[in-house]
């Protein structure tokens, strides 16, 4: 078979901004009229999407295949770890879930799914006209070299070329891109072709002496600066670490409404209230560990998690259940989304120990719904209209377990797929439907629902279209594309 042209980007640290210059890339060379297509071998994230084939793949993959022009897929990342613990994760390869294990015990076994992530690559690259590959975390990490199918291990295994992409934002880049040079073999060495400084803010040309001493000790290509790109907060974020940003209203705007949603031990798919932030009259904020829930809060918000009892605990001990209990006595609505919405019941079990050693407990008792946890998993695309305001929603679903209602209290909250779904009792709601806030007309009659005064005018997946489409012209107005496209052709 003809090798399809690749590249690969790898980082000198985790968070250098590798998904985004894959997302440029992905989108400059689509609208170049090639057929494009993103990979990532090995990711970790709670933050997934659900694909049309029925498995799961890292947002940001979903995100690239966006910039293609793709449906998202699980060849495009065959290996998904979602941690569940500080030392655990739950394995997925080719969407499916595979097993768990931690840490050193998925060190040593990683290297077996090496044919599975060759085997989705050269699928997906059979379709395209040119493949864009990110590594992950730090390329420089020889404690995680044997065995290694996220990095160099898989780009000598698939003959892809190379490239480091450093973050000058954060300082150190010189050492960073010169150090990994030097730290890692001959033999992967041998497969990397140049560099790519990421997140430069200012005058480029004062970087110049920077870029010849990078070239002088390490023989590498000097492909060029990518100056800071701001609009890339308005693209989903995968990495847990964005939510420790202070996110504020935007600047200029009245805000009428104050939404605080509950940054959970092990939150997940916390993409779901990106449409909810980029309101502008909207003041969303991430209520932290050891913070109260803001007593001003128009709407307090329980999130997906991917360990719903641990979580479950985790908002006990930070006084949250108290909070949200004061929260809904002064007659304010509460929505609990996925793991959120299971939490907002009476009780939740988990007999077969899928999250940890089989155990129940007592629930927030907010909505009267039991949930037990037992497979198989669900994954699955699915629309369909909210109950209140008959407006269209849609999204997927992602999760373990099963909530049943165990009184009459409660009432739908959505109908999908022509099936009742989620609760409502009283000012307390809750579903598994994530991706609910990126219908336009939904969103804007929830937010009525908070404060009349508020008319909603965001289009929100038109946002995201058009950054993608400026984050394209960004990359080729700083860098030579025509360069990296014959990296990729040449190998």
């Amino acid at each position: 078979m003809t090798r399809t042209p690749a590249l690969m980007l790898l980082g000198t640290g985790s968070d250098v901004g590798k998904s985004l210059v894959v997302a440029g890339l992905c989108r400059a060379f689509t609208r170049r009229g090639l057929r494009v297509a993103p990979f990532k071998p090995q990711n970790m994230s709670n933050n997934a999407a659900v694909t049309r084939d029925g498995g799961e793949i890292g947002r940001a993959q979903a995100l690239q295949a966006k910039a293609c022009g793709l449906a998202p897929h699980t060849d495009m990342n065959p290996v998904l770890l979602k941690p569940q613990s500080e030392t655990g994760a739950q394995v997925v390869v080719q969407g499916k879930v595979w097993g768990s294990a931690r840490g050193a015990e998925y060190q040593a076994i990683k290297g077996q799914l090496m044919p599975a992530v060759l085997e989705s690559y050269d699928r997906i690259s059979a379709t395209v006209d040119l493949m864009v590959v990110e590594g992950a975390g730090s390329a420089s990490e020889l404690n995680l070299r044997t065995g290694d199918i996220a990095n160099w291990g898989f780009a000598r295994a698939a003959q892809i070329p190379t490239v480091l992409v450093g973050d000058i934002d954060r300082g150190g880049v010189i050492a960073n891109i010169i150090g990994t040079h030097r730290l890692i073999s001959a033999d992967d060495r041998a497969i990397l072709r140049g560099f790519l400084i990421n997140k430069f803010r200012g005058d480029t040309s004062l970087f110049a002496s920077g870029s010849t001493l990078i070239c002088r000790e390490t023989g590498l290509r000097d492909l060029g600066i990518v100056p800071f790109f701001p609009a890339a907060r308005d693209l989903p974020a995968e990495d847990v670490l964005a939510l420790d940003q202070t996110r504020v209203a935007s600047a200029g705007s009245a805000t009428r409404v104050k939404i605080a949603v509950l940054r959970l031990g092990r939150i997940s798919n916390f993409d779901d209230f990106d449409p909810l932030a980029a309101e502008p009259e909207v003041d969303l904020v991430f209520v932290q560990a050891g913070e109260t829930i803001p007593a001003d809060a128009d709407l307090v918000i329980v999130p997906g998690s991917k360990a719903t009892l641990a979580d479950l605990a985790f908002v006990r001990a930070q006084g949250w259940d108290i909070d949200i209990a004061a929260h809904v006595r002064r007659g304010k609505p509460v929505l609990g989304i996925c793991g959120g919405y299971q939490m907002l019941g009476r009780h939740v079990a988990d007999p077969d120990g899928i999250e940890g050693p089989p155990a129940k407990a007592t629930g927030l008792g907010l909505l009267d719904v039991e949930t037990v946890m037992k497979g198989p998993k669900t994954l699955v695309e699915i629309r369909g209209t909210d109950c209140a305001w008959d407006q269209d929603v849609a999204g997927y679903e992602m999760h373990m377990g099963v909530t049943t209602p165990v009184g009459e209290g409660v009432r739908p909250m959505l109908r999908l797929g022509g099936q009742d779904d989620g609760a409502v009792q009283g000012v307390v709601q809750g579903c598994y439907l994530h991706g609910l806030f990126n219908e336009d007309g939904f969103r804007a009659a929830f937010l009525r629902a908070l404060d009349p005064a508020l008319q909603s005018a965001l289009a929100f997946d038109q946002r995201v279209e058009s950054t993608l489409d400026d984050l394209a012209k960004h990359f080729e107005t700083h860098l030579d594309l025509d360069e990296f496209f014959a990296l990729a052709q040449a190998g």
